[in-house]
């Protein structure tokens, strides 16, 4: 509801946009509102009167412009669906009497009587009579035709009423007083304004007198008057515009005289036909097309109303030789047939005989246009079995007429006039194809005179349609007869047509027939009607041909005989019916009137061909030999009527001699005596005449020898025939007698093909045992004729003729050597291989035709060849020779030269496909190595072809393939994306590659690697694919050929290195190799000498990237090089195995399950190797000289192992197994340094994920066994590494380390002195790992760690000491090391000025710590040793390793006590300060705080501090000097006078020469401050 009043709010916005007067918007608002009105079904009351009233004032304002107030009216119209009676009262109330109304009010009125008939009828009196008061008013024109258009209306709507009256929903009216005023308004029209009416008037009178007439013709008292105006009516046929309208009128005035069943008056009547074929007729100016067709429904409203009198008018007519009359009366005599009126088809003879008046014209537009009449009549049965067939043979004749029109010489006009014949003789064929031969009579007309078209060669056009025409008819008859009614159908008379001979019918529907094998339509049809119609070709075929013709049909079904063997069936069925009839006078007509049929087609058809054919076998056949002889004869004498004589007489004798071998060569032979070719020739060139030449009695015999009897030639075939052709060829090739090289073309074809010819028939005998003693001699002529062709060119067929020919003559008795075979195949193939590309010989002809010819030649030629390859190979049984003979081919399949390798691959396709049998040890393998990589090749026919031959070679060996599904994927290889064609060609490899003998596999691996060498890209890629697809079939046997396999493979790896993608391939084969022979491949590959060159580094890194074999090629490798080092003792070979691990783990092989075992053995090799040098294993020779850095390369062994280890510990690192190792990069110079390699190994323990504490355990069980090693530095490594271990718990936990820590603590007792310095660092370790193993065996570990201490000559087992000791120290109490504690601080004592900073640390935080530990029973003893340690501790406070100094600060700390000093610590806390004091300010402070507490110390000191003068370093030796300047200055009187002046000056005046200034200062200082401290003390010096 909301929708329907914003829709009318819409509309009330719109009305009020009327009241503006902007006219443009009015246009548009109308033209709106039009549409709106129109598709509206409810609309408001008060929107419907403002609307009325709107449109109405607007339509009636004469300053509006004309189109607004069209649209307003259309507009007001469109009101009435919703509310005519106030419409209507809005129109008749401004349509006033004896007023002249507005244009438009009037033009309201008519279309409302348009609109709505059954509203305005009630309306329309009143109407009428208003209108008939203002036309005395009108004088305007436009008003005039004004009225006129509503009186057409007017009329139209009353005629409607009058003849529709019951359908109207209100009571009958009185119609007459409508008539009445529409006659009184008609009449007044007519009398007042059509004398003198303009032409716009004059049109608009037309178009109301059709309409107004028509009306009045229903009232008898106004019919005389009506008919009287059409008269006028015709008059106004004057222009093309208006004419239309005339012929509409008058339509409607015939219409209204047949409904009401009015008689025109002939005068009248013969006026209208006349006007109106006038109308269709018309030439200067043809009619516009609606005419034409209002004018053609007036004659079909005159043939309805009386044929007769039309037909009659019509055949007067044509009888005008007026072409457009002609051809207008034949189409609506067509469209009048057309209409199926009834009363029309009983004047059908009429018709036919008006139809004949015209047959003789020779208009193409009247042929036509009869043809297409007849069509029509022969659909619709108005064909008359006694007048009907004239116009059928009017069909065929018209036809044949084209035919020969179309032949005749050409004109200026020719292309026009060529159209038009085609038009017609396509029209004919249309006319023939639509033709039903059962419509009701047409029987009877066409039968038998049909068969009258059959034999003539005019009529050859149309036989697919006649064919179809007669079959019909002869099944109808046929079905007739199975419902065993009698036939009358098909028997008639047939008057004067001339029927042909049962022998013209057979000849010619034998020859059609073999247009079938072509797939024309009229060859299958001539089958089928000689089926049909047995009995009228002779009785006695009714039998065969029932079994032997639905044969031949069915062979037809697929379109799959070839020309060859339908024409065999053909002459087959021909031999068969000949010797049924068994009657000699049929079968010499018939060979007379096959005879006679020869100039029905042309010479090179297969119809002529077919013809001579089946002329020979008729001879053949004809038991007659006397008219055998004579018809031999006749040709020979005179071949000119056989068309082409050459072919026909060759192939007439030839067919012939197969049962009258005899007659035929002695019938050549005497016309051989009786002919003098030389006199003759010139006799035939005077004279017009053509006669037999030599050349083509060799083509002759040939013939003869082909179709001879086979129990006969070979009788008859060395002196009858064989001698005659090379008595004619040497007689040919001889000028006055002197032979002559011949270069005579034809002569060397008639030649080649007679020999061909002869070799076939020797070999159908199927005599084995015959000898040909003409084999050599023929085969030499053919080389010779083949060498004599040009290698640049293929112009003449000389070579593919004489190919074949030696073909057959190979297959021959006697048998030739290989080399013969050699010898002629490769003759062959250089003469045709090479020829320049396909394109490049077309374009030497100067015609498309040349061009055709040559690619023909090129074609034939290259089959040829293939076939002579194939027959002289597969002949052979010897496999060797085979193999010898295809190899011919090879240079070729391998060719730079895309055309080459082309026509290569398609040779060998033709010599493995075809069912052909290998011989049975027929190798296959390195053939399928050279074929399979152009599976992937740069032309389509080389794919295409290379995967043919790949099929056909499995199958010639009997292996059985999956075929049909290798053929659908081959159909992929067309496709010119190369994605695809590897992906196919990788298809096609798995499959094949599994029926590859394996015994073939290397030869086949072999060709592959020397394609992957010489190749373009996409061949490599496919060899490669095929090279990888044949090892993983057949890797698992390739044992017993392993080492030769890879001594191949490795020989060609320095050239496909030089090409990526084939090296690719070749490490993808060894790793191939390798996943079913690991060892073998290692074996070999461990073989190779040292350094590795960079190709079998690069083979190690193939062979790990591949995850199917990486780990087999790992446990492979950690086998051999555990069994190279069982003795600890590493070899080369050891070396070597070590080489190969470092370039399979640099890939990247994941190394988590072997890391342990690895690392071990690895470890071993560096051990075992240090310090070797082994000198380089000479190289093998190689096919590329190595680089000169890699051959000058010395390895050492070590370092070797060490890089291997440095990978592997990256890869674990990689892979969470380890870490990085402190000494970073370092870490591998010490591992392999001989001096350092024991502390390489701790770095590298330290290394170890211990969190992986699995893995550690399993290096710690293969390392165990290195405790005990008679390796030296096998132990040395096992034991440094394991003194690393011993400080983690976890493995303390988890591993049996306690066998480990007996080790340690015998090895510590080891002569050697790095072993003992690493098993005292594990000692040391353990307390850190094991404390409690500590505190268990503390007195073997203190014994085995306090003995390093006396180990003066190596520093490193001393520092080790003292640090174990520290370690184990912090573990136990002063009671567990009672026993040890002097002889520990004793000897720790020692190394406080030790050299080596890291000994020195270590004896002074020890020392610290054995202070912690000083119990009461060595308190004092400690104390005495503290006095005596304590001129080193202050000292060194200013050692050059800052940790001394603060070790010693702290030792002070902790020691002062023990002297009770106290006091001290004030002093000593200064060196806690960011910034140290100066020393000279320090020892000042301190010695004057201990003075004051302990002079004796500070005596102490003075007399210690001597030694340190001569310290080697300068920080110590002016730190000695400065103390001894501080303890001078804080001495008492009494120790002043206990001085050494004289020393203590002498040495200070020593050190004032010391090299460092800041010795020189200080002692300075030192001497001054004496002799003031002497001048105190009053001491002398």
């Amino acid at each position: 509801m909301e929708e329907y009043t914003e829709m009318f709010g819409d509309i009330s916005l719109t009305i009020g946009m009327l009241s503006k007067e902007d006219n443009i918007s009015k246009e548009d608002i109308y033209s709106r509102l039009a549409s709106f009105i129109q598709n509206i079904d409810i609309l408001d009351d008060a929107i419907v009167q403002r609307l009325i009233y709107c449109t109405s004032k607007d339509m009636r304002d004469e300053d509006m412009p004309r189109e607004i107030r069209m649209l307003a009216g259309e507009v007001l119209v469109s009101l009435a669906a919703h509310d005519f009676n106030s419409v209507m009262y809005e129109v008749q109330s401004n349509f006033r009497i004896l007023e002249l109304p507005n244009e438009f009010i009037v033009l309201a009125l008519a279309e409302l009587a348009t609109s709505y008939v059954s509203q305005s009828i009630p309306f329309m009196m009143m109407t009428l009579l208003t209108m008939q008061t203002m036309l005395r008013l009108v004088e305007d024109n436009n008003m005039k035709q004004t009225f006129c258009i509503a009186l057409e209306k007017f009329s139209k709507a009353i005629y409607k009423y009058v003849n529709h009256w019951k359908d109207f929903p209100y009571p009958k009216l009185d119609a007459n007083r409508l008539s009445d005023k529409i006659f009184m308004l008609f009449q007044y029209i007519m009398e007042k304004w059509a004398t003198q009416a303009s032409p716009m008037n004059t049109l608009a009178i037309v178009k109301v007198h059709g309409p107004t007439v028509s009306l009045l013709l229903h009232r008898e008292d106004f019919r005389d008057y009506a008919l009287s105006q059409v008269p006028w009516l015709l008059i106004q046929y004057k222009d093309k515009e208006s004419d239309f309208y005339v012929t509409q009128s008058l339509k409607l005035i015939l219409t209204a005289a047949v409904l009401y069943d009015i008689f025109l008056p002939k005068n009248l009547r013969r006026s209208v036909c006349t006007s109106l074929l006038h109308q269709i007729c018309r030439v200067p100016e043809p009619p516009i097309k609606e005419n034409k067709i209002e004018a053609s429904s007036c004659f079909l409203i005159l043939a309805h109303a009386n044929p007769a009198d039309l037909l009659e008018f019509l055949d007067e007519q044509i009888r005008s030789a007026n072409e457009s009359v002609r051809t207008g009366i034949l189409t609506l005599l067509q469209s009048m047939i057309n209409a199926e009126e009834p009363r029309f088809r009983n004047h059908s003879t009429s018709i036919e005989k008006t139809v004949k008046v015209v047959m003789n014209d020779l208009s193409v537009k009247v042929r036509k246009t009869t043809l297409l009449l007849i069509q029509t009549m022969c659909e619709k049965g108005y064909i008359e079995a006694r007048e009907g067939w004239p116009l059928i043979d009017y069909i065929f004749s018209q036809f044949a007429m084209s035919n020969q029109n179309l032949e005749k010489p050409m004109k200026s006009n020719s292309q026009e006039e060529e159209k038009e014949e085609k038009s017609v003789q396509e029209t004919s064929l249309e006319v023939l194809k639509s033709l039903d031969p059962l419509v009701i009579g047409m029987p009877q007309v066409l039968w038998p005179r049909i068969l009258t078209f059959v034999v003539p060669e005019e009529y050859t056009g149309t036989l697919d349609y006649l064919f179809n025409i007669i079959r019909i008819l002869v099944m109808a008859e046929e079905k007739k007869k199975r419902d065993i009614q009698e036939s009358t159908a098909l028997v008639i008379s047939t008057g004067a047509v001339k029927l042909p001979s049962p022998q013209q019918l057979l000849a010619r529907l034998l020859v059609i027939a073999m247009l079938a094998s072509l797939g024309k339509l009229c060859g299958a049809s001539a089958i089928g009607l000689l089926k049909l119609v047995p009995e009228i070709i002779h009785p006695k075929l009714v039998d065969l041909w029932k079994t032997r013709l639905p044969e031949l049909l069915k062979s037809l079904e697929g379109n799959s005989s070839s020309t060859a063997l339908w024409e065999a069936m053909l002459l087959q069925l021909l031999k068969e019916s000949l010797w049924k009839i068994g009657d000699i006078a049929w079968t010499s007509q018939l060979s007379r009137d096959f005879s006679q049929q020869m100039g029905i087609y042309s010479n090179c058809s297969i119809e002529k061909k077919f013809l001579w054919k089946a002329l020979g076998t008729t001879l053949a056949s004809c038991q007659d030999r006397d008219f055998v002889s004579s018809q031999i004869n006749e040709f020979l004498v005179s071949p000119s009527q056989l068309g082409d004589q050459r072919q026909g007489t060759t192939s007439i004798l030839g067919y012939c001699s197969e049962n009258h071998l005899d007659i035929v060569l002695k019938v050549l032979k005497t016309f051989q005596e009786k002919e003098k070719f030389f006199i003759n020739r010139c006799k035939g060139i005077f004279s017009g005449k053509k006669s037999l030449t030599k050349t083509d009695l060799i083509l002759i015999y040939g013939a003869v020898a082909l179709h001879a009897p086979k129990q006969q030639l070979l009788a008859r075939l060395d002196q009858d025939i064989m001698a005659q052709i090379l008595l004619l060829y040497n007689q040919c090739s001889q000028v006055l007698g002197v032979s002559m090289i011949n270069k005579d073309m034809d002569l060397q074809m008639s030649f080649t093909r007679s020999i061909t010819e002869v070799g076939i028939a020797i070999q159908d005998t199927e005599d084995y045992k015959f000898q040909f003693t003409y084999k050599e001699m023929l085969i030499g002529f053919m080389l010779d004729l083949i060498k004599d062709e040009p290698l640049n060119s293929l112009a003449s067929p000389v070579r593919w003729k004489a190919l074949i020919a030696l073909r057959y003559l190979s297959k021959l008795k006697p048998q030739l050597s290989l080399n013969d075979h050699l010898n002629i195949l490769e003759e062959n193939i250089r003469r045709l291989l090479p020829l320049p590309p396909l394109e490049k010989l077309k374009s030497e002809g100067k015609t498309d035709k040349d061009k055709e010819h040559i690619n023909f030649l090129y074609e034939r030629s290259m089959d040829a060849l293939g076939k002579l390859l194939r027959s002289m190979i597969w002949d052979d049984t010897d496999a060797q020779n085979c193999e010898e003979m295809f190899n011919l081919l090879r240079m070729w399949l391998v060719s730079q030269k895309e055309w080459e390798r082309e026509r290569a691959f398609q040779i060998a396709s033709k010599i493995l496909t075809n069912d052909v049998e290998a011989p049975r040890n027929f190798r296959i393998g390195s053939l399928l190595g050279l074929l399979a990589p152009h599976s992937c090749d740069t032309l389509p026919t080389i794919r295409l072809a290379a995967t043919s031959s790949i099929i056909g070679l499995f199958c010639a060996k009997g292996i059985c393939l999956e075929v049909d599904r290798l053929q659908g994927l081959q159909e992929g290889l067309e496709s010119n994306d190369q994605q695809i064609q590897i992906k196919i060609s990788s298809k096609i490899a798995k499959i094949v590659c599994k029926f590859i003998p394996s015994e073939e596999i290397q030869a086949f691996l072999e060709e592959t690697l020397d394609g992957l060498e010489t190749l373009n890209p996409t061949c490599t890629k496919a060899c490669g694919i095929w090279m990888i697809a044949a090892l993983k079939e057949h890797g698992a046997v390739l044992e017993d050929q392993l080492l030769e396999i890879l001594s191949t493979t490795y020989h060609h790896m320095p050239v496909l290195r030089q090409k990526e993608e084939s090296f690719q391939f070749m490490l993808e084969a060894i790793s191939q190799i390798a996943s079913f022979h690991m060892d073998a491949v290692v074996i070999s590959l461990l073989q190779k000498p040292l350094p590795f060159d960079r190709d079998t580094k690069t083979l190690w890194k193939a062979l790990a990237e591949n995850p199917a074999s990486s780990v087999k090629l790992m446990r492979a490798l950690i086998k051999k090089l555990d069994v190279r080092l069982e003795d600890d003792i590493a070899g080369i070979d050891a070396i070597s195995v070590a080489c190969a691990m470092y370039e399979v783990i640099s890939t990247g092989t994941h190394i988590s399950n072997l890391y342990p075992e690895l690392f071990t053995l690895l470890l071993k090799l560096v051990s075992c190797s240090l310090g070797q040098k082994m000198p380089t294993s000479t190289l093998s020779q190689r096919r590329r000289v190595m680089p000169l850095g890699e051959r000058q390369q010395t390895p050492d062994p070590c370092r070797l192992s060490t890089a291997t280890l440095k990978c592997l510990q990256a890869q674990a690192m990689k892979e969470g197994l380890a870490k990085e190792s402190d000494e970073g990069d370092n870490l591998w110079n010490l591992l392999s340094n001989p001096d350092a390699h024991h502390i390489g190994v701790c770095a590298l323990a330290r290394s170890m994920a211990v969190w992986q504490h699995g893995v550690i355990l399993d290096i710690m069980e293969h390392l165990l066994a290195s405790l005990t090693s008679s390796s030296e530095n096998y132990r040395i490594t096992g034991t440094a590494f394991f003194s690393e271990l011993m400080k983690e718990p976890i493995l303390w936990k988890h591993g049996n380390l306690r066998d480990v820590l007996i080790f340690m603590d015998q090895s510590a007792w080891d002569s050697n002195a790095t072993l003992r310095q690493m098993a005292i660092r594990g000692l040391g370790n353990t307390a850190c790992g094991a404390p409690h193993k500590v505190r268990k065996h503390k007195q073997i570990m203190l014994e085995s760690i306090i003995r390093g201490l006396y180990h003066l000559a190596r520093t490193e087992v001393v520092c080790e000491s003292l640090k174990a000791l520290k370690k184990t120290l912090e573990l136990l109490t002063e009671r567990d090391i009672s026993f040890y504690f002097k002889e520990i601080v004793l000897q720790t004592r020692t190394f406080f000025e030790d050299e080596q900073d890291d000994v020195r640390l270590t004896a002074i935080v020890l020392f610290e710590d054995l202070a912690a530990l000083t119990g009461r029973r060595w308190k004092i003893f400690f104390a005495e040793e503290v006095k005596k340690s304590m001129i080193s501790f202050l000292l060194h406070l200013w050692d050059p390793n800052p940790k001394i100094g603060a070790a010693c600060r702290d030792v002070l700390v902790i020691c002062i006590p023990f002297l009770g000093l106290q006091e001290l610590y004030g002093i000593l806390d200064h060196l806690l300060e960011p910034d140290l004091p100066r020393a000279r300010d320090f020892y000042r402070q301190f010695c004057m705080k201990l003075a004051k507490k302990n002079q004796e110390i500070l005596w102490i000191l003075h007399t210690h501090s001597f030694t340190f003068f001569s310290s080697s370093w300068e920080m110590i030796r002016s730190a000695a000097v400065k103390l001894t300047d501080a303890i001078i200055l804080h001495l008492t009187s009494q120790y002043m006078e206990l001085l050494d002046r004289e020393q203590l000056t002498m040495r200070l005046q020593t050190l004032r020469q010391d090299p460092c200034i800041s010795v020189q200062r200080a002692a300075e200082a030192a001497l001054q401050t004496l002799l003031r401290r002497c001048k105190e003390t009053s001491i002398p010096l």
